[in-house]
């Protein structure tokens, strides 16, 4: 296949490109591209994918197993006073009464309904120092960072959206959110298994017949400050289907957008009032020649926007969604990573909300909406 398109740099930066994933650092910069058959080429890969479907793929020539490096200086977070929200608690109730007005006119089953929080950030701070800071505040499985010309994004994530191995694929979508596991409700119990159909039906498009599994179901994972439930789902990849078909039959991921999935991708589209961004996207890393690779979806994840920082929230809206209890959640995933990005974690795990109405919401969002 050809070399990759390079992609001209679109922000001035003096920090050394490098990615960080699973133990590996990744230094010296080899090239940058947005075509997704890349992935099947040679090298390894970062990755970072927006919910809208713009890719950023960063190829190093240097990757080792080494610990996450010192940053230069420690991290200069928002105040916390400082965060807003593309929806206050109003508009928020009012959307989760409308996705419940599409359920009942049998539209959709489920839809997952999100609010991006942002704060004015320092010049001089810098991802690989927030990364530190969440790695001690909030550890999670798929954590990670890239920072490359034109995109800097730090996860926490704690969802699987694809795992690779040669021909095997593994997804463990995360439907299900409580402070303990005696907190889950029934809504909880059925939205899990309502995505995992959707998983199941999404990755068979490029699967060989009689090879999706579901091997877990309904598990109980501990996450800092609250509890999930998780799912696994297996599928053999057919011969022809490469990264760039496997993305294009799952992406965006099930669990951060709904069932049926066309139908919640329109609702979100007309409720949701600012870009989703890296948020409910991809981040994570590819080996194209091992053959393997691991994205995760794009939760519990900061990025770098027009010298703002940024940050996405959501909740799983079903018929049996209490429109305040909702809201409660999104606060409840927002508030231990929020306190850790702005300095305070250290006082308080569950720190108050950003602001959720007032002047503050006329603040500028991370950028105009894609229609």
């Amino acid at each position: 296949m050809p070399s990759p398109a390079r992609r001209p740099s679109l922000i001035p930066r003096d920090a050394e490109p490098l990615a960080h994933f699973a133990g590996r650092l990744a230094t010296g910069l080899r090239d940058v591209t947005t075509d997704l058959t890349a992935l099947d080429s040679t090298g390894f890969w970062a990755v970072v994918g927006t919910y809208e479907g713009d890719w950023t793929l960063a190829r190093f020539d240097d990757v080792r197993e080494a610990p996450l490096p010192a940053p230069a200086a420690p991290w200069t977070g928002p105040h916390r006073d400082a965060w807003v929200s593309s929806m206050d608690q109003g508009a928020y109730v009012g959307a989760v009464k409308a996705i419940r007005d599409e359920i009942a006119a049998g539209e959709v089953y489920q839809v997952n309904l999100c609010r991006v929080l942002s704060a004015p950030i320092a010049p001089q701070a810098e991802p690989l120092a927030l990364a530190a800071r969440l790695r001690m505040g909030n550890p999670a499985p798929y954590a990670g960072m890239v920072d490359v010309p034109g995109t800097r994004v730090v996860t926490a994530s704690p969802e699987l959206y694809l795992r690779r191995d040669g021909r095997t694929v593994t997804s463990e979508p995360i439907k299900g959110t409580a402070r303990t596991a005696q907190d889950f409700l029934p809504k909880d119990t059925a939205e899990n298994v309502m995505i995992v159909d959707l998983v199941r039906n999404d990755l068979a498009r490029v699967a060989e017949i009689g090879t999706v599994e579901v091997p877990s179901l309904l598990r109980v994972e501990p996450h800092p400050g609250l509890v999930h439930l998780v799912s696994t789902v297996t599928a053999d990849l057919t011969p022809g289907a490469g990264w760039s078909e496997l993305i294009a039959a799952t992406f965006p991921a099930g669990s951060i957008t709904g069932a049926p999935k066309s139908s919640a991708l329109r609702i979100i589209d007309d409720l949701e009032n600012a870009p989703r961004g890296p948020y409910c996207g991809a981040v994570g890393w590819v080996d194209a020649d091992r053959g393997t690779g691991e994205l995760a979806v794009g939760i519990r994840t900061f990025w770098w926007q027009d010298e703002r920082l940024c940050f996405g929230t959501g909740a799983g809206i079903t018929w049996g969604s209490d429109p305040q209890g909702e809201w409660d959640e999104t606060e409840l995933k927002a508030a231990r990573l929020l306190a850790v990005a702005s300095g305070s974690h250290a006082s308080s795990p569950h720190a108050p909300s950003p602001h959720p109405s007032g002047p503050h919401t006329s603040e500028p969002q991370p950028s105009s909406r894609k229609k």
